[in-house]
């Protein structure tokens, strides 16, 4: 019995450490520049991105445009960390929802206590968690590296829009790295 309180309670910490820090660097960037109406120029967002502009063009929409094309970049340059980063996001896909699975079957057969369920269904969410947060680093790098493009090529009119872009895209970043049974 007490395997299954500190279990839960181990994961109950991460989970909570975990919302705070996308709180923290995502939400947090995208209320504070998602709603800003942002114009780069046409041609030079096509030329470096090789795809034409989003119908709507507020920076949290072209933040996440960012992220994308930083990542098919990145896939490019670097394919054997783009796939080690794809996994980490298919894990914290698949892992708690299969996870939920299991435990219930566990459940009707009677081999698991329901507290002891709790504490797996939190465990294998906060793990998903964790392997999301530690790829955030490498993904916050590549799109700081399609940052200095955009700021290299000047595709933003206006600094003050590109710097509303570039923080939604990194709030993307955070937003993303976490599992999806977690909310958005």
């Amino acid at each position: 019995m007490i395997v299954w309180r500190l279990l839960f309670l181990c994961s109950a910490l991460m989970l909570a450490a975990a919302l705070l820090l996308r709180g923290w660097f995502g939400k947090r960037g995208l209320v504070q520049f998602g709603g800003r109406a942002c114009q780069p120029d046409p041609e030079r967002w096509r030329a470096w991105a090789g795809d034409a502009l989003p119908e709507k063009m507020g920076a949290e929409t072209l933040g996440r445009e960012l992220r994308r094309i930083a990542l098919k970049h990145w896939a490019e340059r670097d394919p054997k960390a783009a796939r080690g980063r794809e996994a980490a996001r298919r894990f914290g896909l698949a892992v708690p929802p299969l996870t939920l699975v299991v435990l219930v079957f566990a459940l009707v057969l009677a081999k698991l206590p329901l507290f002891g369920a709790l504490s797996l269904a939190l465990g294998a969410t906060a793990l998903s968690a964790a392997i999301g947060l530690l790829s955030v680093g490498s993904e916050l790098r590549a799109v700081a590296r399609a940052t200095g493009e955009v700021r290299e090529k000047r595709i933003f009119r206006r600094a003050d829009d590109e710097e509303a872009v570039i923080a939604c895209a990194q709030a993307a970043v955070w937003m993303a790295a976490l599992p999806p049974i977690l909310g958005k």
